[in-house]
């Protein structure tokens, strides 16, 4: 017996203390990965012994491996935070212009519109075009955009409805046919808001006036302004709508209706520019016995908007949200996997670097391939389990303890030698 065993006991159980005492640190860093001291044995080459008499002389720590196993996913409510639920690393560039790779996923907007960690590392992806399209190929730190959406003029409407058959005809054949200010004159009415070039409201207002069974004027004010007028300037429809006998869809018009918005003086007195040739879908409208009902009308323009934050789908793509709840992709963020993950060296705020043993990254977008999903508003939590680590830290004093008593007993041998006389 030796005190080499015990020593290297003690080595052991020491190094083993202190990567608990790491991981238990770490329990709530985001993103960090719990470490485990790995033991071997250690033997001493003779060439005399036989392999079954053979006495070890000691332990050694073989490597000190990380854990990638799945952390826990927590809601943060920050849109710009990220998590990523299963494999892959987020990619970010240093301040040193060097490329590393972590788990964490609490990211911010710096001045410039980057994504950038707290230490100001960039997160990288594939960056997008003026029209929101995604450009693959080399990575590129993630920028938001820092100019505002235009204008879009409003050119396309699509119009739900539901027209009652059981009400009375309203058209009698007076000149003009109808008064927007007389509701004896029509039946029902329905609005919209439409954009002009300059991003300007139009109050777009629609009336239904029936003229006979299965037959329907539709008329349109725009900020109160007929849009479509006689030689006199009487009110005129943009468009007859007749419907087949059972109600079900409209047998005329045949396609979408197009009519034209003069310019015209909104509520706040400014002049809007006119909007010509816009195409009003009305191809699913009813007209059954049940009262008038609109369930949907929708238009494709809007305003200018500025950027108000960001969105992130599962499959990584930055989402830049405006003012005038507009959207448009800023980028997608990518990801990269390891052979070895166990192989890259960690290098402190929460970052890994890639090493000869963990191989190159493979990359890609999030959910393609072997690669997690994203999810927005979230951070992955440590995989540190707090228990298993204290009944660890128990363990390993204990073992400390032993190979400290070990040393005690050889001690006492060697005094009960050195007494004999």
């Amino acid at each position: 017996m030796s005190f080499q065993q015990a020593l290297s006991g003690l080595n052991a159980s020491s190094q083993n203390l202190d990567v608990i005492g790491n991981n238990v640190a770490n329990a709530q860093t985001v993103g960090t990965k719990a470490s485990r001291a790995e033991f071997s044995d250690v033997y001493a080459n003779a060439l005399t012994q036989g392999g079954g008499s053979a006495v070890g002389i000691g332990v050694q720590v073989q490597a000190v491996t990380q854990q990638f196993t799945q952390g826990g996913i927590t809601a943060t409510g920050n849109p710009s935070d990220l998590a990523i639920n299963g494999n892959g690393f987020f990619e970010v560039l240093g301040t040193n212009g060097t490329v590393n790779y972590t788990r964490n996923g609490q990211f911010q907007i710096s001045k410039d519109g980057n994504i950038v960690t707290s230490a100001g590392a960039k997160l990288m992806g594939y960056p997008a075009d003026n029209n929101g399209t995604i450009q693959p190929g080399t990575s590129l730190p993630l920028t938001l955009p820092t100019q505002g959406v235009e204008p879009k003029v409003t050119s396309q409407m699509k119009m739900e409805v539901q027209l009652d058959s059981t009400e009375a005809t309203t058209y009698k054949g007076l000149t003009p046919a109808i008064n927007f200010n007389d509701a004896t004159t029509y039946n029902r009415a329905t609005s919209v808001t439409a954009y002009d070039a300059k991003g300007q409201t139009v109050a777009l207002t629609y009336y239904f006036q029936k003229s006979a069974d299965d037959t329907w004027n539709v008329y349109a004010t725009a900020n109160g302004a007929s849009v479509s007028t006689d030689g006199s300037g009487n009110p005129t429809p943009i468009s007859t709508v007749t419907f087949s006998a059972d109600g079900k869809a409209p047998v005329s018009p045949v396609g979408p209706i197009s009519f034209d918005i003069p310019s015209t003086t909104n509520a706040n007195g400014a002049t809007t520019l006119p909007i010509t040739g816009v195409s009003l879908d009305m191809s699913t409208a009813t007209q059954y016995g049940e009262p008038f009902a609109v369930t949907n009308l929708t238009q494709d323009g809007y305003t200018a908007g500025q950027v108000t934050g960001l969105q992130v789908d599962p499959t990584g793509v930055v989402l830049a949200t405006y003012s005038n709840g507009q959207t448009k992709a800023a980028g997608q963020v990518e990801l990269a996997t390891f052979r070895d993950p166990q192989g890259l060296k960690p290098i402190g705020g929460n970052l890994w670097s890639q090493t000869v043993t963990s191989g190159a990254p493979i990359v890609g977008t999030p959910g393609s391939a072997n690669m997690g999903v994203l999810q927005s508003g979230a951070v992955e939590e440590s995989n540190v389990d707090l228990t298993s680590e204290l009944v660890n830290m128990i363990v390993a004093q204990r073992t400390y303890q032993a190979n400290a008593q070990t040393i005690k007993t050889i001690d006492q041998v060697l005094q009960t030698l050195v007494s004999l006389r």
